[in-house]
């Protein structure tokens, strides 16, 4: 079957000549895009997205180059935009050994630190107490406590910033050590 038959009967939505079209080209735009990526998982992957892109716009084909050509630019495309995308995302991945400690709370903080923010807590009034730990501890956003303790937005926001006041006073001899 001639290029031309091929064209018409894919634009026709043949299966077998999707299948045709396939089997002569899939080698060649492989070998083009690994040698473009130099990974073999991006091959596949990029292989199988030049493909499908091509059976999607196969109507748009002009017939002004081979097709084999037309279908070597699309792979080119795919891959350097995927090329581009992998560059932008890998400048701002981390390297594993660092994720270990992303996301967990230190827990390497002096024990009377420890110990006198517990007490500093502890020592808030109920309502005030229930309200920074929904907040600061929990993150229940201030709806959401009002809601649940049956107290207007506002309450949530004063009892917040006197639990925070409270806390700053009483851990006060904390902050002087770090600037010590």
């Amino acid at each position: 079957m001639t290029d031309v038959e091929l064209i018409d009967r894919l634009r026709a939505g043949d299966a077998t000549a999707e299948r045709e079209f396939y089997n002569r080209h899939v080698d060649r735009v492989y070998r083009l895009i690994l040698r473009m990526s130099g990974r073999t998982d991006l091959a596949q992957e990029w292989t199988q997205d030049t493909f499908i892109r091509a059976f999607q716009r196969i109507a748009q084909f002009r017939g002004d180059s081979a097709l084999s050509s037309w279908l070597h630019a699309i792979a080119v495309s795919i891959t350097l935009n995927g090329l581009r995308t992998l560059k932008r995302r890998e400048a701002y991945a981390a390297p594993l050994e660092d994720a270990a400690g992303i996301g967990t709370w230190q827990r390497q903080s002096e024990p009377d630190l420890k110990a006198c923010m517990q007490k500093a807590i502890d020592a808030l009034p109920t309502g005030t107490r229930t309200v920074f730990v929904m907040h600061d501890v929990e993150g229940y956003t201030h709806e959401e406590i009002s809601i649940a303790m049956g107290v207007a937005v506002g309450t949530s926001k004063s009892q917040l910033f006197r639990a925070r006041e409270k806390l700053r006073v009483a851990l006060a001899p904390f902050a002087r050590k770090e600037l010590a």
